[in-house]
């Protein structure tokens, strides 16, 4: 017997298999307050997998371990893979973009506009990705305009946040996060908040095997709750969706969404193993013991 954690869930499930409007089905405590928050999976492929026939087979293993009693589900897949993944995964799951360019048109070779995602159907892009912070040296400007274009086309985010392992030991993860989620939340207004979800993203954690444990990451995932109270006000943190993303496993996950504020998570590596990420999706705190 599943238990969801939250009994709301078997209400909405056959309302939508996924919904980018305001989540109404886990149950989690925060303080005093009774929060309802569905968990959401994420898996972010990155520049994989290397050919069409590797994405088929590989969305169709994730496609086959969803049920009517999983969470909600995204894909975030290369741009040359999206079409044909969402042929594959129906209405199980969202794929999504991994990034966006934030003009609209123009002479930006290589760039990819947000009126080209609507118009294929995808729903959610990710914002801000540590990788793309480093490596594509992306601003909390332009990360800021991603974000605004996004919601302004009724789309939805995922912002990633983090700090570096020397913001780590210093302590700073608190700070540097909050930094990150005022400069790239900058102009959302409050009803445009059930677009947004956000990742906390420990760079430390991304592709070295290190994981926050579920004690650090719950720590900062209730900062990042309390400053979206000072942002916006408790009702609307309340609802926000947060999820963990660093090195996410089989065998890390029921810890980490045991916690009352991590939400669900952002899996890079191990969303490229079909039925390893199938046991993330179903992660144990859904099953009653």
């Amino acid at each position: 017997m599943k238990l969801l954690r939250a009994s709301l869930l078997t209400i909405v499930a056959s309302a939508s298999a996924f919904s980018v409007s305001r989540p109404a089905a886990n149950l989690h405590r925060s303080g005093t307050e009774l929060n309802l928050r569905k968990p959401f999976i994420t898996g972010n492929w990155k520049l994989n997998p290397a050919t069409k026939e590797e994405a088929i087979s590989l969305s169709t293993k994730i496609a086959e371990s969803i049920s009517q009693d999983s969470p909600d589900v995204a894909l975030f897949v290369p741009f040359p893979f999206i079409e044909i993944v969402q042929k594959i995964v129906g209405d199980k799951l969202s794929v999504g973009a991994q990034m966006v360019t934030p003009e609209m048109s123009g002479a930006f070779t290589g760039g990819i506009s947000v009126p080209m995602l609507k118009s294929m159907g995808v729903k959610w892009a990710l914002a801000g990705h540590s990788e793309r912070r480093t490596i594509n040296r992306e601003t909390d400007a332009s990360i800021n305009a991603q974000c605004l274009k996004l919601i302004g086309e009724g789309m939805s985010v995922i912002l990633c946040i983090g700090e570096t392992d020397s913001e780590f030991e210093l302590n700073l993860a608190p700070v540097v996060c909050a930094i990150q989620l005022r400069k790239g939340l900058t102009g959302v207004n409050p009803e445009e908040m059930r677009d947004v979800c956000i990742a906390y993203e420990p760079v430390w954690a991304i592709g070295t095997g290190k994981v926050a444990t579920p004690e650090i990451a719950q720590n900062v995932h209730a900062d990042i709750r309390k400053t979206l109270t000072e942002m916006y006000g408790e009702d609307i943190a309340n609802d926000v969706r947060i999820l963990y993303g660093g090195s996410v496993s089989p065998e890390s996950v029921d810890g980490l969404l045991e916690k009352p504020d991590i939400d669900g998570a952002l899996v890079g590596g191990a969303s490229l193993v079909g039925e390893g990420f199938g046991r993330i999706i179903n992660f144990e705190a859904l099953v009653e013991v």
